[in-house]
């Protein structure tokens, strides 16, 4: 009787103290929860005592009927603690922490027969995530979103580093400004990209990062996007609040619910130091573990493809012909090829060559299956069956050819954007890919949305891409998707959705070009979210040695192109020029060749967003660890240290740095390669040119080997 009492007391004491706080196991991050006198939930946080987020309100508008952001009553609070530690199927580290304290509310509606809501709270040593939970209930069986209205009240005009909101692209070049600088500049910075659909008011998309005045790093993204439109942030430029903005579906309308549910989690990664920013684990950690029983097939890929070679040198083509009126049941061997058609089986066999002889795992072939003479640019149902290949190309004599030769081919599905017809022919396409041994596809989503007036980022295509890897891993088969709703860690779930496009890539350095800090913006921004599918390793920046009379160029060193490997993460690794580009400068191709895509442990040793980044990791199962470094158009002395080599050892580091006269616009190929001794206790000052970089792999040495090497 008595525990039945206390417990009564309790809740009658949470009805009356609206104000709950929690903070981090470390004690540097404090979260206070409170309903306001109209019943409003709210929050706000704090780091080492300074705002972040001011008092902030929480809830969600609803189609139809009173909605879920005022009103409330605070009928029960808990809280917990954990301290685990788990282990990715791939990843940047052999084994990441769980450590947070969790704050869980129930929020009622008194005046609603009690209808009631949760929002959960875990409060992380760098940041928070909470989310709004839907509980089954008599009064709450389904509801439709009308928006969704968490709020993140700032404490002043951030600078901040972004992309327009927009319903259908990623693809936009980052502008840095301060937040009352947005609303200047977002006509310039929303330039066409594909299909897309801007956000008419003030907006920008997540992963948004910022640094504010007093030196706080903040970061505000989201988490385990599941059955749930992607989430762009409302901009006031006056007084820096943002505010979610989800995106609609055909039909204007946000989300559909169905209790027992939740939404994804809103994050906030918070730190007075940069590289904390890139060393978080806290979007990975707010999604659920796999529920695949068996993922042994699931591997890192490094590859190279014939796809470079459409975008520059115009010597090639997706398509086979120059029909402009193509149906899938016409007989393509009784069309003229245009003689320019890439995906042919000599041509494939030539890549096939190249990746047995450097020991790359796989060869992608884009344009190898008929439809791509007028794909792009129409609203059109049945472009590709995924199964039917064009006549120069043979699927059963290269797969041969491949494995004879220890390679797969790496299969490709350009959509154009119809996901209905992807969803209808899938498991053909899947069997067709198993039963002719591949094992790897890249996914793409170029145009309009079909079904009609859905967008890349709602809630159909969210549920979409996510169905396509959880059918995927029944056959066994990794997705690697582009032009896709931007990972929100997802990878941890379904791991075979090992890597997105989802920004800017390198294809963007043949059209228009990318910004030389563009790459020191995104470990900050795409990159919080998960892997990308970047495709470095352009030897050849200067794109008119191809003769077409192009003066485009890509806006990096040689060297920064194999930085990249280290300081873009990711699983799946491209050599992305053409092959014979590499033989042309076979020491630098070395490391692209050594470099490792799967780790036990990353030391982010230097970053600034939009100026530089330093990254070193160690090789999975291996006493080798790989450095990269890069900066912006400004050249700087990267500082390196190898305190992370066991102690009392020695090592030889290969050395790949700019030459003296290097730079992105005028000398970029100019590089030095050199050998030398490192302990535990070495520390490198290298210059980085102009949009350059430095790339080093340390590895054991022989004494023999080690002869004649000088110590750093």
């Amino acid at each position: 009787m008595r525990k039945l009492l206390l417990l009564l007391f309790s809740c009658t004491c949470l009805s009356l103290s609206h104000a709950q706080v929690i903070t981090s196991p470390d004690k540097n991050v404090t979260l206070k929860f409170e309903l306001t006198a109209k019943g409003e939930p709210t929050y706000q946080l704090t780091y080492k005592k300074k705002p972040v987020v001011k008092p902030s309100a929480l809830g969600l508008e609803l189609n139809e009927g009173v909605s879920f952001r005022n009103g409330f009553t605070l009928t029960n609070s808990e809280q917990k603690s954990v301290n685990e530690s788990w282990e990715p199927v791939y990843g940047e580290q052999k084994s990441i922490r769980n450590n947070y304290n969790e704050l869980l509310v129930t929020l009622a509606q008194k005046e609603q027969k009690d209808r009631f809501i949760r929002i959960r709270f875990r409060v992380f040593n760098d940041g928070l995530g909470f989310r709004y939970e839907f509980p089954q209930q008599p009064e709450l069986n389904y509801f439709v979103i009308k928006e969704e209205h968490t709020e993140f009240n700032l404490t002043g005009d951030h600078k901040i580093f972004w992309i327009p909101g927009d319903y259908d692209t990623n693809e936009y070049a980052y502008t840095t400004s301060n937040i009352s600088g947005i609303a200047d500049l977002i006509k310039k910075a929303t330039i066409d990209v594909h299909a897309q659909q801007p956000i008419k008011t003030l907006a920008v998309q997540t992963p948004a990062m910022m640094k504010s005045a007093d030196g706080l790093y903040i970061n505000i993204h989201e988490a385990a996007l599941i059955d749930y439109p992607a989430m762009n942030l409302n901009v006031d430029d006056k007084t820096f609040k943002m505010s979610s903005h989800l995106v609609p579906d055909a039909v204007g309308n946000k989300g559909y619910v169905q209790t027992n549910a939740q939404s994804p989690w809103r994050t906030i990664v918070v730190s007075d130091k940069a590289t904390d920013i890139l060393a978080s684990n806290l979007i990975l950690n707010l999604n659920e573990p796999t529920a695949y029983k068996d993922v042994s097939w699931i591997k890192p890929v490094k590859y190279i493809g014939v796809w470079w070679e459409y975008f520059v040198a115009g010597k090639s083509s997706w398509a086979y012909s120059d029909e402009t009126n193509v149906k899938l049941d016409q007989d393509f061997s009784k069309f003229s090829t245009n003689n320019r058609h890439g995906a042919t089986n000599e041509n494939v066999k030539k890549h096939i060559d190249f990746a047995a002889e450097h020991g790359f795992d796989a060869v992608l072939v884009e344009g190898w299956n008929i439809g791509w003479e007028d794909w792009f640019g129409n609203w059109k149902e049945n472009v590709f069956d995924f199964v039917t290949p064009y006549p120069d190309f043979d699927v059963k004599a290269l797969q041969k050819y491949a494995a004879d030769k220890g390679v797969r081919i790496m299969m490709h599905h350009e959509t154009s954007g119809s996901a209905t017809n992807y969803e209808r022919r899938l498991h053909q396409a899947f069997q067709f890919m198993a039963d002719h041994g591949y094992n790897s596809v890249k996914t793409g989503y170029v145009g309009k949305i079909i079904p009609r007036g859905e967008h890349h980022d709602s809630q159909w295509m969210v549920n979409h891409y996510i169905h396509v890897a959880k059918t995927a891993a029944d056959y066994k088969i990794m997705v690697n998707s582009h032009e896709a709703v931007r990972p929100t860690g997802l990878h941890r779930t379904y791991p075979n959705w090992f890597a997105q496009e989802s920004a800017r890539g390198t294809e963007f350095e043949a059209m228009g070009g990318l910004a030389p800090e563009h790459a020191t913006i995104l470990p900050f921004t795409r990159l919080m979210g998960g892997p990308m599918d970047y495709t470095p390793g352009i030897f050849q920046t200067d794109l008119s040695y191809y003769g077409t009379g192009s003066d485009q160029r890509v806006n990096t060193t040689l060297v920064k192109q194999l930085a990249y490997y280290v300081t873009i993460y990711s699983p799946l690794q491209m050599a992305a020029d053409l092959p014979e580009n590499y033989t042309r400068f076979p020491d630098a191709f070395q490391f692209i060749k050594d470099v490792a895509i799967d780790w036990d442990e990353t030391y982010v040793q230097e970053a600034e967003p939009g100026d530089y980044v330093t990254i070193a990791r160690k090789a999975k199962g291996k006493n080798e660890w790989y450095v990269g470094g890069i900066t912006d158009e400004n050249p700087r002395t990267a500082t390196i240290p190898f305190n992370y080599l066991p102690a009392g050892k020695q090592f030889i580091a290969t050395i790949y740095a700019d030459g003296a006269d290097a730079s992105y616009d005028k000398n970029p190929q100019s590089y030095t390669v050199r050998k030398v001794i490192v302990t535990s206790k070495s520390q490198l000052k290298q210059r980085l040119a102009s949009s350059g970089g430095v790339a080093i792999s340390i590895k054991e040495g022989s004494r023999e080997e080690m002869k004649g090497l000088k110590k750093l």
